[in-house]
């Protein structure tokens, strides 16, 4: 099998082969550019003309590698103008009659040392390759859109895949400067196969009136550090290919997580496919735009709930990190803070945790020395809850057990005055079930704070079916004083975050377990394929694998769906004592401090 593919094919010339062809061809191959479409091949010229100058002005290139990549360029609407080539990309259409034809035909055109690879992200490229007359030069070779920028290629192999063709694409991706991940055949690989899993609970979420689709991407982007919300993802995907994408994953694996939202289907048959047809779960500008434009589900600037209590003193319970963290934000924002814990010692440390994060901001320059010694003033450590009798919001931040939130609740309904704003930051509780144990439950709601509470934005507003519309108000405008993003949502498992976040990770790990891909593979995937700022393995470590366990166990009671149920993996490695960085090893091991 010839490996040096000096020589190369791309078989349809729409954005993925226009986008790879300019990455080959840059890398000094000889490039041929193939499209039935005269217009999709002079758009790739031109495309490849206009990204190269781009490149030339930005220095990335010299003028005359960019003379030299176009002239190794060139377009044909003929398939036979393949005959030479070492490889042959095809990126045509996402269906299996289109790319079948494609490789029968090539079968009769190329040499029989030619490797045939496909660009599908949701096909089998076993049965793409059975249709060939020799299935062991078929692999898979998923870039990500756009392909001179992501760095991700998957190398997927099939059982009739020669280990050579594998080796010399590998070595090709390489070469390409991009990092090749080797998967086997199912629909999706690894980083779609846990992405698009992820985008269709989105969309349910969404279709459901859970939240709204501004407050779904805005708390995935500031809950979870990711470049776009998944609902304008699946905007610049394209909801007919994420449809596609699902049903060939929910056709194998049979789990209901994969079975596309019925909402995909709707927009998918009204053509309302995302930013290329102009609109879908947003409205742009025109039919590809970027810009997104106000459409009659936008959000009103002045949406506000109506008007709120007053809050000018807020009480923090609790002495952990969460508590430091979240009395430090209102002390910031001006409120005079009343930090109790169930010891005056304890509280002291508190405060003490406070006053170190304060001094390191000084020394980073973020605050003035005098701006830290007004804030620590605000804030009065107490050993007991009865500092909270006239505190105008109490925010509880104690351990994430029912009953001990609801004691302290109890706790709160006796001391606190009247009128006064009880708030929760369970993650993962039923909040009306912490409201119940007050004589006040339209006082009660979550607000739930993301770790650590100085530096995230994000703050999830839980609201209850007993929860007062002033107190809703309220906790917003608090939100606003304290600067950070408020989004709302109803009083279910996991909220918004943690109900799309854990089932992910759940995926992920039952690919290790299932053998299909390594931790270090998925965790490079969902990083250089998804804009992911950590693995999911790296992520599970730092959270805790008890503590994500636990929350897997909420989501799971809560919706009773079996793709829900906690992956034994992660169950052995809990009750093992592995949870993480915590203890030295979770899904890695880590050197003791």
């Amino acid at each position: 099998m010839d490996t040096s593919l000096s020589t190369i094919a791309v078989v349809g010339l729409g954005t993925m082969g226009t986008g790879i062809a300019e990455v080959l061809a840059l890398a000094g191959r000889e490039v041929i550019g193939i499209d039935i479409s005269e217009a999709a091949a002079l758009g790739a010229v031109a495309s490849l003309e206009a990204s190269t100058a781009r490149a030339v002005g930005r220095g990335r290139i010299t003028e005359q590698e960019r003379t030299d990549a176009l002239a190794r360029f060139r377009t044909s609407d003929d398939l036979r103008t393949a005959a030479d080539a070492e490889l042959v990309i095809e990126v045509v259409p996402e269906t299996y009659e289109i790319k079948q034809q494609v490789f029968r035909e090539l079968d009769a055109i190329v040499s029989p040392t030619a490797i045939l690879a496909t660009g599908t992200n949701a096909l089998s490229v076993t049965r793409l390759a059975a249709e060939s007359q020799h299935p062991e030069r078929v692999l898979g070779l998923h870039f990500f859109n756009p392909a001179p920028a992501m760095k991700l290629v998957e190398v997927v192999s099939s059982v009739l895949t020669a280990p050579p063709a594998v080796e010399a694409v590998t070595a090709l991706a390489r070469e390409l400067g991009k990092e090749p991940v080797a998967v086997g055949d199912r629909p999706g690989f690894v980083a779609d196969g846990l992405l698009f899993g992820y985008l269709n609970q989105a969309a349910a979420m969404y279709e459901a009136n859970y939240a709204s689709r501004e407050d779904i991407d805005a708390a995935m982007k500031l809950g979870c550090g990711l470049p776009m919300g998944p609902l304008a993802l699946l905007d610049l995907i394209g909801i007919d290919t994420a449809r596609t994408v699902l049903e060939a994953m929910y056709s194998e694996s049979h789990d209901r997580l994969h079975a596309p939202a019925p909402v995909l289907g709707q927009l998918s048959s009204a053509g309302l496919t995302g930013r290329k047809a102009g609109r879908g779960f947003y409205t742009y500008d025109a039919p590809g735009g970027q810009a997104v434009v106000p459409d009659a589900l936008t959000p009103a600037a002045d949406a506000a709930s109506g008007a709120g209590r007053d809050v000018a003193s807020v009480g923090v319970a609790g002495s952990g990190t969460m508590a430091s963290g979240i009395a430090e934000v209102f002390a910031k924002a001006g409120y005079d803070v009343m930090l109790a814990a169930r010891s005056q010692e304890k509280a002291d440390v508190a405060k003490g945790r406070i006053a170190k994060s304060l001094e390191r901001s000084v020394t980073k320059g973020r605050l003035t020395a005098e701006a830290r010694d007004e804030t620590l003033a605000r804030i009065t450590a107490a050993g007991s809850l009865d500092a909270f009798a006239e505190v105008d919001l109490a925010v509880e931040a104690v351990a994430e057990d029912l009953e001990i939130k609801q004691q302290l609740f109890a706790a709160l309904d006796k001391v606190c005055r009247p009128g006064a704003v009880l708030a929760t930051t369970t993650s993962s509780l039923p909040v009306v079930a912490i409201a119940r144990a007050t004589a006040r439950p339209e006082d009660v709601i979550g607000m739930h704070f993301f770790n650590p509470a100085p530096a995230m934005k994000l703050v999830e507003v839980v609201r209850t079916v007993l929860t007062a519309d002033d107190v809703h108000a309220t906790v917003r405008a608090v939100c606003a004083r304290i600067r950070k993003h408020p989004v709302d949502c109803g009083d279910r498992a996991g909220f918004i975050v943690n109900a799309l976040l854990f089932p992910y990770l759940n995926n992920a790990i039952k690919m290790v377990e299932q053998h299909y891909a390594s931790l270090d593979d998925i965790d490079a995937a969902m990083k250089l394929g998804g804009g992911y700022p950590m693995g999911p393995f790296e992520l599970l470590d730092v959270v805790g694998l008890d503590v994500s366990l636990a929350i897997e166990k909420v989501l799971h009671k809560e919706f009773r769906d079996p793709g829900l149920a906690p992956a034994p993996l992660l169950e052995h490695l809990v009750a093992a004592g592995c949870l993480g960085r915590k203890t030295g090893r979770g899904f890695r091991e880590y050197a003791r401090r």
